[in-house]
């Protein structure tokens, strides 16, 4: 139980700078919508966006999994930290360079030979990130929570800034008082160059995010070890084959899109654009994901130094830590979903369908990743690349298949039922084959009990909504069945004074 306290804590510190900094993110998404209201010009934004996050997934080739297991395993943590720094920065300044000569053959074979500045400014700033990843990954090790949450916030925090004086700024200095910003603003095209000064914000704000890491990547005396990087490498090479393949499953519709519509790219760029300012209102479910995954590798790697059958009923515990909370952001994204809408304009509200379709996806998503650690416990990565490469080729087939049998304008539905399809299957497949190689007793009950009881809220709510009446009684009626699933939850746990409470007002 101590194990647990410990992985909520740190899921919290860790959640408090995800969830704030990507809720402060997500506020520059009616920003964006509202600036440039045509979706078409969103849409590149987000289909680049895809593709470096498909980058960034290969620049950093599982080395961070990698730090974790051998950083545990070895006396040495720091010679495993300094060599692993070396060799993603070997290999991002590799690809920096490479992209700089190759800029004109990359920005076609990403669709955008026009925005060959675009895709350069994309292409070093995800560099720089994968290199910053084992910092910060270092940080997560020696269990820095506050320092690792500080530094992603400042990211966060002058990348709102930089946004709004490019975006808000400039254009009202350039028509007031234009000798303050014709220096850096004018030459660069002024108000004409549009979505790039978001591409601009973002590689300032990553070098910024460089330079407050120095500490951590100055504070070891730099060793580099071959041996311990092949195995490194050797463990670490399956799970790039699975992030690669899990990256490109979550992007899938935003990059296909372009790809399956070549002769209406007007077209499939206002669907990415829709899809991808839509299920920015989903991202919530992704943020606990994401914050729940930086505690949650020190923690299983840690446990597993532990003897007996306890850190497997830890295992068991935060997986139902997760669903139960992952239910419980479900049901709120979805009670609010009618307030929550207006922070995209109406350009894009045709797109509102696919929020509960990807926020169920990504729950199912976060469960796979849950049950992704028996294979890294005993060191069948492999499994990995086995499960990923699996839900890459259905989501594949399913998107080809979807996406253009619905058509324009709604094919991006066909993405998110594809995408949702897939992380189910996937989470069945590693759940059934992991009890063979590492059995672990989930509360399965339990768990399936609090799905069916969230579904059933879900519905009650859309319900309450569809009836008339004032848009009070509708918010009061879905607020309230979201306090009965706290209740009923806190009681079959027995979650200290508020369970007690509750059976003394019950009796």
């Amino acid at each position: 139980m101590a194990g647990i306290k410990s992985l909520a804590k740190e899921t919290a510190i860790y959640g408090l700078s995800s969830i704030v900094g990507r809720f402060l993110n997500w506020l520059l998404v009616p920003l964006y919508v509202y600036e440039f209201s045509d979706p078409a010009e969103y849409g590149i934004v987000s289909y680049l966006y895809s593709i470096t996050a498909v980058v960034l997934v290969i620049l950093n080739y599982g080395m961070e999994t990698g730090f974790f297991r051998y950083a545990n395993k070895q006396p040495d943590y720091k010679g495993v930290y300094t060599t692993s720094l070396i060799s993603v920065g070997f290999t991002s300044l590799l690809f920096m360079a490479l992209l700089t000569l190759f800029i004109g053959p990359a920005s076609e074979a990403v669709l955008l030979p026009s925005h060959q500045l675009y895709v350069w400014l994309m292409g070093i700033t995800v560099a720089i990130d994968a290199f910053t990843n084992i910092p910060f990954a270092y940080l997560r090790f020696r269990k820095k929570a506050f320092r690792f949450a500080g530094v992603k916030l400042a990211n966060v925090g002058i990348n709102i800034g930089l946004n709004l004086l490019f975006l808000v700024a400039c254009p009202w200095l350039e028509s007031h008082a234009p000798a303050t910003v014709d220096w850096f603003y004018t030459p660069l095209g002024g108000k004409a160059f549009g979505i790039g000064w978001i591409f601009v914000a973002n590689i300032i704000s990553t070098l910024c995010v460089l330079l407050l890491l120095m500490p951590q990547i100055l504070e070891c005396r730099w060793r580099f070890d071959a041996a311990l990087l092949r195995r490194m490498l050797r463990y670490s090479w399956p799970l790039l084959i699975l992030g690669v393949a899990g990256i490109l499953s979550q992007n899938m519709g935003q990059i296909m899109i372009p790809y399956l519509f070549p002769g209406q790219r007007a077209a499939a760029d206002a669907m990415v654009g829709i899809y991808g300012a839509n299920i920015k209102i989903a991202i919530v479910m992704v943020m606990f994901t994401q914050a729940f995954r930086y505690a949650y590798e020190p923690f299983i790697f840690a446990q597993a130094k532990g003897d007996g059958d306890d850190k497997k009923q830890a295992y068991g515990d935060a997986m139902k830590f997760f669903v139960v909370f992952g239910l419980l952001i479900f049901l709120a994204v979805m009670f609010y979903l009618p307030v929550l809408k207006h922070f995209v304009s109406k350009n894009y509200w045709p797109g509102l369908d696919v929020v509960p379709v990807m926020m169920i996806a990504d729950l199912c998503f976060g469960v796979f990743f849950n049950l992704s650690l028996w294979y890294k416990l005993t060191d069948r990565t492999q499994w990995g690349m086995y499960f990923s490469l699996f839900c890459f080729a259905l989501m594949f087939g399913l998107t080809v298949w979807l996406v253009p049998a619905i058509g324009i304008p709604r094919g991006y539905m066909g993405s998110a039922y594809a995408a949702l399809i897939s992380y189910f299957t996937v989470m069945v497949l590693s759940y059934f084959i992991g009890r063979h190689y590492y059995p672990i007793d989930y509360p399965m009950k339990r768990l399936a009990a609090y799905t069916l009881l969230a579904g059933a809220l879900w519905a009650v709510g859309s319900l309450a909504f569809s009836f008339p009446g004032s848009d009070w009684l509708r918010y009061s009626t879905r607020t309230l069945l979201l306090l009965v699933y706290l209740a009923i939850v806190c009681l079959n746990e027995n979650v200290p004074l508020v369970s007690s409470r509750l059976r003394r007002l019950k009796r």
